[in-house]
This record gives structure tokens, C-alpha cells and sequence, in this order.
């Protein structure tokens, strides 16, 4: 064999041997390199996803860093195995709050080293560029957490996506505002951290999710309550641009956005120093020295008879994470404009059903504050003479009012929106303690629009398992293309093609009218778009 065949020979042999190998190394279960260092990743329940666990989008926000952004990740040396999730942030641990059982709550240690996200990927190889649903936990801005079971990302990520989920800091440690915070800020401003650190979650999606086999052009933001509230503030700040191309809210972030003015930074500063003093601390520097424990203390009352005060900090203007208010934002065509699906559940906003403590008296007094001067015609709409009747009719009442709201916020922003919206309402009783009380309530929608009902105990029928891949893969489809609808499902019309309707899904899925008749829908109509409600 001459010189020239074997160099030949030789070098296909090479060849071969590098494009055998090539696939192992491109390999989800194989070592991956992340911002930071190298992560490990372990198989799921079902082998075809791999989950990634507790990954640091940024540094712990402890120590100096306590109410500051989020600053970058620090590296670690070696492997570091991604076999489990974070600490939760600081809150009130709660282990359940009927309806809320053991499936919604997070039952790990908290800390305020929480900064870390979790990946589930269905991905064989880094070049599937599979699309990503980036999920936001509620829990009222206090609580929530990653860590909650029915949170987990594999069952929706058997649908054909990557899940991501992302804990945030909650309560005080999200959103003080003080001026020595907002003096020390490169940007001039405080509060608003949760924001920042669900920003800083997906700067990082969209500088590593190519590693785990996803396309960083290809991320849907979603969340349900306090995490729909966060949704609809991405798509307020500027901070997000370009970081997501479609929005999932469940349960909050409706029509009353409108006036979601916030409120400006100088007069949530005199709050932040008023806090400052009620824990005895006269700088920024003696607060941060103070334990998480001391801080999340009660404070007392001032004396006898004195209320206890109480310190809650909102959404702040601060001319850097929200230049404008959401209303302005939207009406000068500033928002992140994507696709949008909304909805609420039927149970809601009544709490229990029917609910026990609503009379004919409280009824007439609810309606008087809500309406206000239009209260008569309400009454009119919603007739009732005794406290039974009290009960229906608030409850039909809130149903309409609530899909009105969407619809209604729907056909608002089209002034400056381009993209499209789909509306839902959720019917289907969770199965399991006091179904009968509580009906479809607040958050019993999660577990089957993420496919994760396997992380409850809960009595689930064929029907139950039926339904959540149903809604999963409506779910799945809109993170895929911003469109719910695909093979073998009912048509999801959009508002646009079905105007004063919503999908009603769970126990049936077709359009319903947005309320119960064409003089109930004027009503709201009215009401929805009134220049006395946004100005408020």
C-alpha cells in the first residue's frame, strides 16, 4: 500500500471515529457548559427528559447584595451535579391553606441564597432548537416557589418543549425602597427586584438554553396570579425586550391594568425610611447587618391601641424598569408586544360555592362600591331579593364581570398592539378534599395546563388524565407557534375571530359569550372602557 492510500485511509478512519463520537458529546445526560462552570444534568421520571436542578442565574443576593440587582453568577470549579432544586426565598412557610393542599405548597428550607432555576428538557441533542415556556409561580409577591410539586416541568416538557422555571425574591427583600438604595444604584432607582430577577432568568435562558437543546429566539413567558401579575410586567418593562415572543397569564393581569399606574419612586422612599426606623435601623448599612429572621419580624405597635404597621411596596415608576405606567405604556405603544392567552377560572373570585358569607345587604353594598353610580343598573342586570338569591347572583355576576375583563382588556390593547389574544375559562372541579366547598379554585387549573398531576394525591379519574393532556397540549402548541390550536383539538377561536367570546375549557371546550346576555355585555362594556376607571 502506497504512502497516499494510507494517509487516506487513515484519515476517514479519523473522520469516522470524530462523527461517531459526536452525538454522545452533543448528549443532554453528558456534562453541560453553563454561565458559571459545567452542570451535570439527571434523567427524569421518564427517561426522555432530562432535568437540570437548582443552576444559579446570579450571585446570592446576601450580605451587601441584599436589595441591590441581581449581580452575575459566580463560577464554581468541576461538575456541579443539577440533581436538585434550590432553597426557596424568604417567606412564611405554609405548609397548606385549603383549598391549597400539599401539592401547592413549598416544602423546603428558605434562604436568601435563591437565586436558581431549573431546566427540564426533552431535547436529544443541543441542535433540536425546541421552543421554551418560561413559568412564573404566584403566591401573592410573598410567597411561591419552584419547589412547589405541582410546578414540575416534565409532564408539559413531554409535550415538546423545555421548561424553565425561576424562583424570585418575595415580600421585603423584593421591594424595599429607601434613598440610599436608589442613591447606590448605578440606575438611580430601588425596589422592583423581583422584576430584575425574573429579567436576569431570562438573559440567561437566552444565553445558555441553546446548551440544552433550545432555541433562544423561542421563549413564552407564563405564569398564573402573582407570577401573571410578573408576566404582564415583562411585557411593560424595557429591560425584556427581545427576550420572550409570547405571554401566558392565568388568573390575574386583566382588564383592571388599566390603571395600573404604580407609584413614583420619591413618595415609596419616605415608606422605605419609615421601615428603616421601625427596625431601628438608621442606614441601609445597619439594615442590610440585620438577619433575614429580624427583618421578616413583626413590627410592633406603637402603643396601646395602635395598629400594627404593616409595610407592603408595589410596583414603583422609577424611570428604569418602569419608565411609564402600564396604562401609559400601552398607550404609547412601548409594551413588548407578543401573542397573549388569558383566562380565569370559574371559582376565582367567589371564593367558596356558594359563598357562604354573602347576604342581600353585602350584595347591594358590593355593588355600590364597584359601580358606583351605575350600581342601580347593575342591580337591575343581577336581580336579587333574599340572601340565597344574593349568593347567584354575585356569583353569575363575577363570572361575567371577569371574562368581560379580559375581553375587554383584549379589544383595548389592539390600539397599539398588533399581535394576537386568546381568552379562556376554566370549569373543571380538582378532584380531592372539599371539592364541593371550594369548586374550581384559584390555581386548580396548574396541574393540568403543565401536565404535572402526578405530583398530587389527589383522586384523579380517567377523565382528570384526559383533561390535562388536553390542556397541556393546548399550552404546548401556543409556546410552539403563539397559537393554542393544532391536530385532534377542538377550535380555540381567538378574540379576534370570535368577538365577545372566550374558550371555555376543562369540562367542555367551545366558545361561550363573555356574559349572559347582550344587555349584561353592554353594562360591562361601558364599564370596562369608562374614562372615570383608567383615570383612577
Amino acid at each position: 500500500m502506497n504512502r497516499k492510500k494510507l494517509f487516506q485511509q487513515i484519515l476517514f478512519g479519523l473522520i469516522g471515529a470524530m462523527i461517531f463520537a459526536l452525538p454522545a458529546t452533543a448528549q443532554l445526560t453528558g456534562v453541560v457548559k453553563i454561565t458559571g462552570g459545567s452542570i451535570q444534568g439527571v434523567p427524569g421520571n421518564d427517561p426522555a427528559v432530562t432535568a437540570f436542578k437548582g443552576l444559579p442565574f446570579a450571585a446570592p443576593p446576601v450580605g451587601d447584595l441584599r436589595w441591590r440587582a441581581p449581580q452575575a453568577v459566580e463560577p464554581w470549579d468541576g461538575v456541579r451535579k443539577a440533581d436538585r432544586i434550590s432553597n426557596s426565598c424568604i417567606q412564611n412557610e405554609v405548609y397548606e391553606r385549603k383549598p391549597w393542599t400539599h401539592e401547592f405548597m413549598a416544602h423546603n428550607d428558605i434562604s436568601e441564597d435563591c437565586l436558581y432555576l431549573n431546566v427540564w428538557t426533552p431535547a436529544k441533542t443541543i441542535t433540536d432548537k425546541l421552543p421554551v415556556y418560561f413559568y412564573i409561580y404566584g403566591g401573592g409577591g410573598v410567597e411561591g416557589s419552584t419547589a412547589v410539586p405541582v410546578y414540575d416541568g416534565e409532564g408539559l416538557a413531554k409535550k415538546g418543549v423545555i421548561v424553565v422555571t425561576a424562583n424570585y425574591r418575595l415580600g421585603i427583600f423584593a421591594s424595599l425602597v429607601h434613598p440610599e438604595l436608589s442613591a447606590e444604584a448605578p440606575y438611580h432607582a430601588s425596589g422592583n427586584y423581583a422584576i430584575l430577577d425574573l429579567v436576569a432568568a431570562l438573559q440567561w435562558v437566552k444565553q445558555n438554553i441553546a446548551k440544552f437543546g433550545g432555541d433562544p429566539d423561542k421563549v413564552t413567558i407564563g405564569g398564573q396570579s402573582a407570577g401573571s401579575g410578573n408576566v404582564f410586567s415583562l411585557t411593560v418593562t424595557p429591560l425584556a425586550r427581545g427576550l420572550f415572543r409570547g405571554a401566558i397569564n392565568e388568573s390575574g393581569a386583566t382588564a383592571t391594568v388599566f390603571a395600573a399606574h404604580g407609584q413614583p419612586l420619591a413618595q415609596v422612599e419616605k415608606e422605605g425610611v419609615a421601615f428603616a426606623t421601625a427596625k431601628g435601623a438608621k442606614s441601609i448599612a445597619e439594615l442590610r447587618r440585620l438577619s433575614w429572621q429580624q427583618i421578616m419580624e413583626p413590627i410592633p405597635a406603637a402603643g396601646p391601641g395602635e395598629k400594627q404597621p404593616t409595610f407592603r411596596f408595589g410596583t414603583v415608576i422609577d424611570g428604569y424598569v418602569f419608565p411609564l405606567s402600564a396604562l401609559e405604556t400601552y398607550l404609547q405603544g412601548k409594551q413588548n408586544d407578543v401573542p397573549t392567552l388569558m383566562g380565569y377560572n370559574l371559582n376565582d373570585n367567589t371564593g367558596p360555592v356558594p359563598h357562604p358569607d354573602t347576604t342581600l345587604a353585602d350584595f347591594k353594598k358590593l355593588a355600590k362600591s364597584l359601580y358606583g353610580n351605575s350600581s342601580d343598573e347593575f342591580l337591575a342586570l343581577y336581580p336579587a331579593s333574599t340572601d340565597d338569591e344574593a349568593k347567584s347572583a354575585y356569583m353569575y355576576a363575577t363570572w361575567d364581570r371577569v371574562r368581560s375583563s379580559v375581553y375587554y382588556w383584549a379589544t383595548w390593547r389592539t390600539k397599539t398592539a398588533k399581535t394576537g389574544f386568546y381568552s379562556y375559562f376554566w370549569d373543571h372541579t380538582l378532584p380531592g378534599p372539599d371539592s364541593d366547598r371550594f369548586g374550581v379554585f384559584h390555581t386548580s387549573e396548574v396541574p393540568y395546563v403543565l401536565n404535572s398531576i402526578a405530583k398530587s394525591d389527589r383522586p384523579f379519574t380517567e377523565q382528570d388524565r384526559k383533561i390535562a393532556d388536553t390542556l397541556s397540549t393546548y399550552w404546548s402548541n401556543f409556546v410552539k407557534t403563539g397559537n393554542p390550536n393544532g391536530p385532534g383539538l377542538a377550535h380555540w377561536p381567538s378574540t379576534a375571530e370570535a368577538p365577545a367570546m372566550t374558550m371555555e375549557i376543562g369540562n367542555k371546550y367551545q366558545p361561550i359569550p363573555i356574559t349572559g346576555d347582550k344587555q349584561k355585555q353592554s353594562f360591562f362594556e361601558k364599564y370596562w372602557n369608562s374614562p372615570e376607571r383608567l383615570a383612577k
